[in-house]
């Protein structure tokens, strides 16, 4: 029962199809319209033929040979409002779905009036449901104040004409009174449509200026992804080394950091996660990057522990100026002929040997960039004996930390599996492969992946 409840009262797919798309009140008020004439006529084929009790109990002893009658009239509207029911489910919204309200309110005003009439004309308290008809139709359709009078107006004439017509004498303080009470309540409804259809222009206005500035907070961030992917370095040879990379964002921009820099005097990798995510993170992390370049443009024969101090005092002041509480780790790695010389505090370093076939863990030492003000005593270099065919995967911890949610996280030792798997395949699609194992693990990404893979050739 409470399913069915709800069912009747929530939006319909077609009001939130406009709210999406369209910026025409006409089209929204239309399908409010057409959602709510739904719920009308459900209530119609539901209480019309329920209110048969009322006229059972109600009905004078002396008038109980019209309960046929009555139940015929009943029936006769309960049916077309179900028909008037199926006929909305199977049509959309248009400029002309007003009108089942119209049919709607004389189908059923007419069944009530005829009652009128044959229990005694104005003298007949029946009249009072249409009072209910009244408020009904006009306080749940969100139509405007004109359609509430008009439609209010014509169910009283309806009510004067036929009981003038047929009807029997009456007292005319009765017919004053019935009249008081239609036509305030006719009064009081439109007046209350007015407002509700202020009210949803104002909605509508609402919602057309949030639409259109989350449109352009939508595009600002498809430039900021532009702009990350621009400076994402592109995959290449370099120093006896092919390196390829591949980042995932698990927002439209990402906090992670990594490049590919071929200096004068020796190449360089970096990789780099920037605490949380979106666009704090980002900025950020494309600050980190800038920094980098800098430094090494200035010196590229500098070790990459003093490296990471002159970038953590950069860093620390940007953050500072920002006011936001961020924070990064990262690995600098410089490449020689044989070996590689690395620092910072980052995920381990995973080394495929070629000889033996199997993935060996290289620590990262120091510290998180960008919480204290010098780091030197913490960052150290570190060397790295490569053979040819050897193979070295950084990555950063929102692929090993997938499923964390689950309670069970894809892992490093995971990784370390998929590594070996896929060693032997070309870079791209070794990494194409792995990150396709995650996912497969668990397809719900919270964090940036990133992943750079690099293979001695020579």
């Amino acid at each position: 029962m409470w399913e069915f409840i709800k069912n009747i009262f929530k939006p319909s797919e077609e009001i939130e199809r406009v709210i999406q798309e369209s910026f025409d009140f006409a089209e929204y008020q239309n399908a409010i319209l057409h959602s709510w004439l739904r719920t009308l006529t459900i209530l119609g084929y539901t209480l019309v033929p329920i209110f048969f009790i009322l006229d059972i109990v109600t009905i004078p002893s002396e008038n109980k040979d019209l309960l046929p009658r009555f139940g015929i009239y009943r029936l006769v509207s309960t049916t077309f409002i179900i028909a008037q029911f199926i006929i909305i489910n199977k049509t959309k919204p248009s400029k002309y779905s007003y009108l089942h309200g119209y049919f709607f309110n004389f189908i059923v005003s007419l069944a009530i009036v005829l009652m009128t009439v044959d229990l005694g004309g104005f003298n007949s308290s029946y009249y009072a449901g249409l009072n209910l008809v009244i408020i009904a139709v006009n306080i749940l359709l969100p139509w405007s104040a004109v359609h509430s009078l008009i439609n209010g107006t014509f169910t009283l004439l309806l009510y004067v004409i036929a009981n003038f017509i047929f009807g029997r004498e009456y007292d005319w303080r009765i017919l004053v009174n019935n009249l008081y009470f239609m036509s305030s309540t006719v009064i009081i409804s439109s007046s209350i449509n007015h407002v509700k259809y202020v009210l949803i222009q104002k909605d509508f206005n609402s919602r057309k200026s949030l639409k259109a500035a989350r449109d352009a907070l939508w595009s600002e961030m498809e430039v900021a992804k532009q702009i990350q992917t621009a400076l994402t370095p592109p995959d290449k040879v370099m120093g006896g080394f092919e390196v390829a990379a591949v980042m995932i964002p698990a927002e439209s921009v990402g906090g992670d950091y990594y490049d590919i820099i071929e200096t004068s005097s020796k190449p360089w990798v970096m990789i780099g996660d920037v605490s949380g995510h979106g666009v704090e993170s980002g900025l950020i992390m494309m600050m980190t990057q800038t920094s980098i370049r800098t430094i090494l443009t200035e010196n590229s024969a500098i070790e990459p522990s003093k490296l990471l101090v002159q970038l953590n005092k950069v860093i620390k002041e940007n953050i500072a100026l920002l006011k936001v509480d961020r924070y990064l780790t990262a690995t600098a790695i410089s490449i020689g002929e044989n070996e590689l010389t690395y620092a910072g505090s980052h995920q381990d370093l995973l080394v495929y040997r070629d000889k033996t076939g199997e993935v060996e863990s290289f620590p990262s030492y120091g510290t998180w960039i960008g919480v204290l003000d010098d780091v030197s005593e913490y960052m150290q270099d570190h060397k790295l004996t490569l053979e040819k065919g050897d193979m070295v995967l950084l990555f950063t911890d929102g692929i090993t930390e997938i499923g964390f949610s689950n309670k069970d996280m894809f892992g490093e030792e995971r990784l370390k599996s998929a590594f070996k798997k896929y060693a032997k395949y070309p870079l791209k699609e070794a990494l194409n492969n792995i990150i396709k194992e995650a996912l497969n693990f668990c397809p719900q990404q919270k964090d940036d992946i990133t992943l750079v893979l690099f293979r001695k050739i020579k």
